[in-house]
């Protein structure tokens, strides 16, 4: 009588954070997740290694082990992607070898930042008989022609000396990677991540194990042949990449694609580079020919009012090596409510709070009836500390019903104990203020240099009471 086959034991993973479980469960114990818990196929062991001498198993040769004094420090070489905006982002150009991953919400413009990149790239490399790959697992090849076309990329984007854009609409990771071997790109795109599967796994492409295993034979191809490899992430509700953490942690470089999908502009953000500065942020605008560059950002995100207003403030904030001035809105009104409403957008909330207890204990105005808030205007999200003095002046500008100076520019951090604190690149923020005009400026005692700067009225405060004291 013929034995009955053992089923195969399946594996429980978190689809949230990676996490492997014996079992199911409704709510993950390492990330809190619920009905994030899903059952996919356990990939047989490979056998060899130490566990395998003695039992018929190929013992492995060792690996060449370098001294780090032999090692070349020789920086990489970069090549540009024709926007100069995406340059700056990835610390100066396109890494061969590194693979960057790109999430945003969708329709916020990451395939047609891509696909203009990939068109520019192909335009200008006429003396490499190397073209760009864009692989699309999400649209046909028509859609992507239609897209080009739309966006005037079609002609630009032709073969030259052997290069070009080419179009690719697979999403079995083996295939891609066969037809990449024997096309040879500088760069290759892929769109999306989430849609690719492997062979050597059951489950369905988008879950933990899929995402996992693919990426990990795109970096391996990506280091084995210098390819330049983006890769095109969805996020979840939260505006987290989906996916497992792991992934970020597999890639060279993480970008957030920032911004409202019904707004003018959009806003790239750099939350890991292993090549460059984390936190430089990219600014384009929106337009029907695709994503146009913004050279001058403060321009943008300024509003020049014909006559001061009260809760209005500019702030000289800093993204990666880039000063930027952002205009700080803020409003405060009579609470009706038991407990006043504190709201925040493009801000820290809960260092709102805090900066109005400073205030109140520091500064002798009381805001406990008060509903507070305030607005960093043109949707920039500022985290930086430098944006705390331009809050509270702001603040209490609007709840005294006294506008600050037009030309007048601040910065600087507030301490628990009332004294304002140094931010780092206080020249540089200094000489942007100069150059868009304004006249004066307020900030830490310890960043306005020797010389000062020309044309520039600063004054250095040490804390709160001196900074309220020069308004």
């Amino acid at each position: 009588m013929a034995q009955p086959r053992k089923k195969s034991r399946g594996a429980y993973v978190c689809n949230a954070c990676g996490a492997e479980l014996p079992k199911w469960a409704g709510q993950c114990p390492e990330c809190g997740a619920w009905n994030s818990i899903e059952e996919v196929a356990a990939a047989p062991a490979a056998r060899g290694g130490w566990a395998a001498q003695g039992q018929g198993g190929a013992v492995l040769k060792p690996s060449e082990v370098l001294s780090l004094a032999e090692v070349s420090p020789e920086r990489q070489s970069r090549s540009p992607s024709g926007i100069a905006e995406l340059d700056r982002v990835l610390g100066g150009g396109l890494v061969p070898g590194s693979v960057v991953l790109i999430g945003g919400d969708p329709g916020i413009g990451k395939s047609t930042l891509l696909l203009q990149a990939g068109a520019a790239v192909a335009g200008t490399s006429s003396a490499v008989a190397a073209p760009v790959l864009y692989v699309t697992g999400e649209e046909s090849p028509q859609q992507v022609s239609l897209r080009a076309h739309r966006l005037g990329l079609a002609a630009g984007a032709e073969a030259k000396g052997g290069g070009g854009l080419r179009l690719l609409a697979e999403t079995g990771v083996e295939q891609i990677i066969a037809t990449a071997a024997v096309e040879r790109p500088r760069v290759l795109i892929v769109d999306s991540i989430q849609t690719l599967f492997t062979d050597a796994l059951t489950s369905a492409p988008g879950s933990v194990s899929q995402v996992r295993e693919t990426a990990a034979q795109l970096v391996r191809f990506a280091k084995l042949t210098d390819t330049t490899v983006f890769l095109v992430g969805h996020v979840t509700k939260e505006g987290a990449l989906a996916g497992p953490r792991v992934l970020e942690h597999m890639v060279d470089t993480v970008l957030y694609f920032e911004g409202e999908p019904d707004g003018a502009h959009r806003l790239i953000r750099a939350v890991k580079n292993r090549f460059g500065a984390v936190n430089e942020l990219g600014v384009f605008a929106m337009t029907d020919k695709g994503l146009r560059e913004v050279r001058n950002p403060s321009a943008i995100f300024l509003s020049r009012h014909d006559q001061p207003v009260p809760g209005s403030v500019v702030l000289v904030t800093r993204e990666g090596t880039r000063p930027m001035l952002v205009e700080v809105q803020a409003l405060v009104d009579q609470s009706p409510l038991a407990n006043p409403r504190r709201v925040a957008v493009g801000l820290e909330q809960n260092r709102l709070a805090m900066l109005l207890a400073v205030l109140h204990r520091h500064g002798g105005v009381a805001m406990f009836d008060q509903d507070v808030f305030v607005n960093a205007v043109g949707g920039v999200r500022v985290t930086e500390t430098a944006a705390d003095l331009a809050l509270l002046l702001a603040v209490l500008s609007s709840h005294r019903d006294r506008p600050l100076p037009l030309d007048l520019a601040v910065f600087g951090e507030v301490g628990l104990s009332g004294e304002i604190r140094p931010v780092p690149n206080g020249p540089d923020r200094l000489r942007e203020a100069a150059k868009h005009g304004l006249k004066q400026v307020i900030a830490p005692k310890a960043n306005v240099p020797k010389g000062g700067v020309d044309g520039l009225a600063i004054k250095p405060v040490l804390s709160l009471a001196e900074a309220l004291d020069a308004i």
